[in-house]
């Protein structure tokens, strides 16, 4: 006999609860999970029963393999992206991984005295850390191997540029920041020194029992620096605004070539001449400002006006007299405004000015910055306009009421002409070069204008009486900021620039006590490298004024960022000068030697970093300011020279962008 035959189907009845009302309660599912699982045959209930215990034996098992996969992926994987860009010859400037994946995602982007934070100020922006550690001294892994391949002939190098050639660019997201510093972060590089730079120099630190060199050597060491960026820039970055040097590209601000019009005039000085030739020729046949573009009239008129005219007296070549002067007129409907205070942004092509989309104002350093530019071309021109619209601003500012003892707020608006933002008062961003031309012009015209100097003077004794405090435990004396009667121990790198101010005003007959204080704040701005754990200062710092032990010398995360600036040299320069005290050439060079081993990028150039306080991982930013040719080395440069007429500080002054202007004849 047979039992009945099985059915393969389930009926399922489902009746109305309550009433026929839906009832959507937990504890109803439940019920309803169980009633269907129980409907289920033995076989299949038996089936899911052994799949499931499957997957559980077999998590058990692949268990540690998947951690040890997942704790090794972001050294594992990531430095095999890497890798790979190694053998693209695509190297970094320091040594450690990024990943791959990440670098687009990480573009950033302006500087300094005067511009405009928008929307994020650059200690926030940077590329992704990069790991890894530095051996031999001085030399990283990957310079180790660069020197391997070296050896290894043309066929490695020939490898190499089969390489290169398939390597395809990556699209750019420059931001605007304060004074210009487009910060774009990539991945990284590598070089080998041209076929010009024979000269044997120095990079690194004197070994144990090796004396230090001194004067010429140190000259030809600065020489060779200039020479390894210039490379960078041909090579990456001819006629564009800056050097990428990293992703070995370039970045654009303006469009005008920045880089090359800055550094005209140090390759001059540096008796570079066949490289100037290079420059002049691109001056010559493809510099125009016949351009639709927005220009910030403060910065191009510092960087470009400025160094084309420093470049026509020094070498007395009429074609960088007519290109400024043409700029110079491009620029003028900036100073059409109701009050005469310029407007910050400039058409060149149009012939049109504008105040920034978000605001009205200007910063008090763009508008009292760029006298010492249009007062050298109307007295080169015979034009007297330009020296009129700039002149007028300084009597503006020297009769507004907002000024604390001397000291002036940040802001002024293009309408009203008045201080606004009041309350406010610091020698750093913003407000700096006002301070600093107020004595340049003074002495450019002969030292006959007073109401400039006493500016000066009244400012200088605001910052005494104001700003001046001292640190603990070394009693380092740094000037700090003022925000509405409160005090903060705040001081940005920019501030450096006071210490040679004060040198010059004392040099020009100002009261000693200027070139006392000179002293002191340079001591501090030295200690700003000296404290840092790769002997490069961060762009801000707080000073410590709590006696307790520690660092005089704080730093915020996000203001570790180094834009290879130059205030620090520049007041070198002037102490040594004047007071030819050899501790300040040392303590140049060995600045200049943690430039060389944390921003020096093998394949030319050098990169900015965004912590100062990490020599294993500072992580370059992938940038090369153009004031880095213009002002950093120039001053390296001048600094190390014993020749007091290597630009004589009694025949010129030079302007915030370290292009020199004669002095002008006592007669004028």
């Amino acid at each position: 006999m047979y039992p009945p035959p099985r059915k393969d189907f389930v009926s399922l009845t489902l009746s109305e609860r309550d009433g026929g009302s839906y009832n959507n309660s937990k504890h109803w599912r439940r019920q309803s999970c169980w009633r269907k699982w129980k409907q289920l045959s033995r076989l299949q209930r038996s089936l899911i029963l052994f799949l499931l215990a499957l997957l559980v034996v077999c998590g058990i098992v692949a268990y540690p393999n998947l951690t040890d996969h997942w704790r090794g992926l972001s050294d594992r994987s990531v430095r095999d992206d890497w890798d790979k860009e190694n053998e693209a010859d695509l190297k970094p400037v320091l040594p450690g991984v990024v990943p791959g994946s990440c670098r687009k995602s990480f573009q950033s982007r302006r500087k300094r005295r005067t511009g405009w934070f928008f929307p994020n100020p650059t200690p926030r922006r940077g590329p992704p850390n990069l790991q890894g550690r530095w051996k031999r001294g001085n030399e990283s892994d990957w310079q180790a191997k660069e020197k391997e391949k070296e050896k290894q002939g043309p066929v490695a190098k020939n490898r190499d540029e089969e390489v290169r050639g398939e390597e395809e660019e990556e699209g750019e997201k420059p931001l605007i920041s304060w004074r210009g510093a487009m910060i774009e972060a990539d991945h990284a590089t590598e070089p080998q020194p041209s076929a010009k730079e024979k000269d044997p120099v120095p990079s690194g630190p004197a070994e144990p029992g090796e004396s230090a060199p001194v004067g010429p050597e140190r000259m030809q060491a600065v020489l060779e620096a200039f020479r390894h960026a210039w490379k960078g820039y041909k090579e990456f970055a001819w006629g564009h605004d800056e050097l990428k040097p990293i992703s070995k590209s370039f970045g654009e601000w303006f469009g005008l070539g920045l880089t090359l019009i800055d550094a005209l005039d140090t390759m001059w000085i540096l008796g570079l001449k066949e490289e100037f030739q290079e420059a002049r020729k691109w001056v010559e046949t493809e510099l125009s400002f016949s351009k639709n573009v927005d220009v910030n009239l403060f910065e191009s008129t510092i960087r470009i006006m400025g160094g084309l005219l420093s470049t026509y007296h020094l070498t007395g070549d009429s074609l960088f007299f007519d290109k400024a002067k043409d700029l110079g007129s491009r620029l003028m409907p900036a100073f059409s405004t109701p009050s005469k205070v310029p407007y910050s942004d400039v058409n060149l092509g149009k012939g049109t000015a504008h105040p920034p989309r978000w605001t009205t104002d200007s910063t008090v350093a763009e508008v009292t910055s760029i006298q010492l530019e249009f007062r050298e071309l109307s007295r080169l021109t015979k034009d007297p306009r330009y020296r009129e619209a700039v002149d007028e601003v300084m009597r503006m500012v020297h009769k507004l009421e907002g000024k604390h003892d001397g000291l002036v707020p940040m802001f002024i608006n293009t309408n009203s002409g008045q201080f606004t933002h009041r309350g406010v008062f610091t020698l750093g961003a913003r407000a700096d070069s006002y301070y600093e031309y107020l004595l340049k012009q003074w002495l450019q015209g002969g030292k006959k204008e007073t109401e400039l100097l006493e500016d000066y003077i009244q400012a200088i004794e605001g910052v005494k009486k104001n700003l001046l405090r001292q640190t603990s435990p070394l009693k380092l004396t740094f000037v700090g900021e003022l925000s509405h009667g409160r005090f903060s121990p705040k001081m940005d790198h920019l501030v450096c620039f006071l210490p040679g101010t004060l040198a010059l005003g004392a040099h020009n007959g100002l009261p000693e006590d200027h070139m006392e204080l000179a002293r002191r704040l340079m001591e501090t701005c030295y200690q700003m490298y000296a404290q840092m754990e790769t002997g490069l200062s961060p762009e801000i710092v707080h000073f410590n004024t709590q006696p307790r032990n520690g660092r005089d010398v704080e730093v915020k995360p996000a203001d570790r960022h180094n834009l290879l600036r130059p205030e620090t040299v520049e007041s070198l320069f002037y102490l040594y000068r004047f007071t030819q005290d050899k501790k300040y050439q040392d303590w140049g060079w060995k600045i200049f030697q943690s430039f060389n081993k944390y921003t020096r990028v093998p394949s030319g150039g050098y990169t900015s970093i965004s912590n100062v306080r990490d020599p294993a991982n500072p992580s370059p930013r992938d940038k090369m300011e153009s004031f880095f040719l213009g002002e950093t080395l120039k001053y390296f440069y001048l600094l190390f020279s014993d020749d007091p007429e290597l630009v004589s500080l009694d025949k010129y002054v030079f302007n915030t962008e370290a292009h020199p202007f004669p002095i002008w004849p006592s007669e004028q």
